[in-house]
């Protein structure tokens, strides 16, 4: 398939998204990943988790170097249908319908896991969730530049969460627990695979370098977004690859007698460790009271997740529509610079799977399909 060559007359969608906005839309889903990767650790090795930890937070860091690159390459979005379109129309059809895939259950399951994160009993989490991806498409409406500020204020107190746990577990870092590794190479091996295949959500990045600012020495005919995707995919792979590193690190310092809660807690370790060393440092109260704060903020970047979903869903059909791959009509701009039609179905295509699926596992398991963009586990279910 040949490369499109560049229409002056065409019209393109704005490129206003700065590097803390992408960083924050990024963050929107890929951060979310540690908050449950350390959990399936621990329940694939118990304490001898700890390298597979280190060797999910090198492989994520090699991931984050290969997209720099990627989208350096291909700074009209499109990630791996922009990728593989040079190779094969087929192939590069397959992996963006897998993308679409993966993109639709994303947002279902993630404003699912949000609504259920904040409390809201499950008999209706499917409607509230309907309406959260509804609302968060509307946002959509005005164009990523006003989502991505969205999500900045979404993702900030992960963060400050995240390094308040880190900070009360460090007196306690010293009693690492180690425990005996597995007895096979091909255990260990499985052990590692289902906890890597949790670790989600870098594909975002390369779907939305299509409306991200450009670097100063770019031109119209050769966009340049290299220095933004950089500055944008570096801070949020640093503190997945250290806050993944270091969480784990504080759950293994644990007593090993919590070993049978720290397996319950799988699902929300995070909110279980902000328990523990809250107890730890200031008494039962403060450990109850910094648990909730734990979940209402894991449970609002979840909503930045659906924001994320949405917005590299459009991103992709967008390319698609300009390729002729998808009508035509599908790359029309509404006056914000926002492809319409596949925010339309963006939002529309999630509300019906949310209608026709019964309950959170069967959601969860429709991640079969796009198994080989993402991968996500139930992780909020029970909490």
């Amino acid at each position: 398939m040949a490369t499109p060559t560049f229409d002056p007359t065409a019209v393109h969608r704005p490129r206003n998204v700065d590097w803390k906005r992408a960083a924050a839309l990024l963050y929107g889903d890929w951060g979310t990943s540690k908050a449950y990767v350390i959990g399936l650790a621990f329940v694939a090795a118990g304490f001898g988790s700890m390298p597979i930890i280190l060797a999910v937070c090198v492989l994520t860091a090699v991931v984050a170097y290969n997209y720099i690159i990627v989208c350096a390459h291909f700074p009209d979005g499109g990630g791996v249908y922009s990728a593989a379109r040079e190779q094969s129309r087929f192939l590069a059809s397959t992996g963006a319908l897998l993308l679409v895939a993966n993109f639709v259950v994303t947002a279902a399951l993630s404003g699912w896991a949000a609504v259920s994160y904040l409390g809201l009993p499950s008999k209706y989490a499917p409607v509230a969730t309907m309406v959260l991806v509804l609302v968060v498409g509307a946002i959509n409406y005005f164009g990523p530049k006003h989502s991505g500020s969205v999500s900045i204020w979404l993702a900030i107190p992960a963060v400050i969460m995240v390094a308040a746990i880190v900070l009360l577990s460090t007196p306690h870092l010293g009693s690492l627990q180690i425990g005996s590794p597995h007895a096979t190479l091909g255990h260990t091996w499985v052990a590692f695979v289902g906890v890597i295949l949790a670790l989600s959500g870098v594909e975002a990045i390369a779907n939305i370098t299509g409306v991200m600012k450009t670097d100063p020495d770019s031109t119209p005919e050769r966009p340049k977004v290299t220095r933004t995707a950089t500055k944008a995919i570096l801070p949020v792979a640093a503190e997945v690859v250290f806050g993944t590193a270091l969480l784990g690190w504080a759950m293994l310092s644990l007593p090993k007698s919590l070993a049978p809660e720290l397996a319950a807690h799988k699902e929300d370790m995070l909110r279980y460790l902000a328990e523990v060393y809250g107890t730890m440092a200031a008494g039962p109260g403060a450990g109850q009271v910094l648990s909730i704060i734990v979940g209402g903020v894991f449970g609002l970047l979840l909503i930045s997740a659906v924001n994320t979903a949405i917005v590299a869903l459009v991103g992709v059909v967008y390319m698609m529509a300009q390729d002729g791959e998808m009508p035509r009509q599908m790359a029309r701009l509404n006056p914000h610079g926002v492809p319409l039609m596949p925010l339309i179905a963006a939002v529309a295509i999630p509300i019906v799977v949310l209608a026709v699926t019964k309950d959170f596992e069967a959601l969860a398991s429709l991640y079969a399909i796009g198994v080989v963009g993402d991968r996500r586990e139930p992780w909020v279910l029970h909490i």
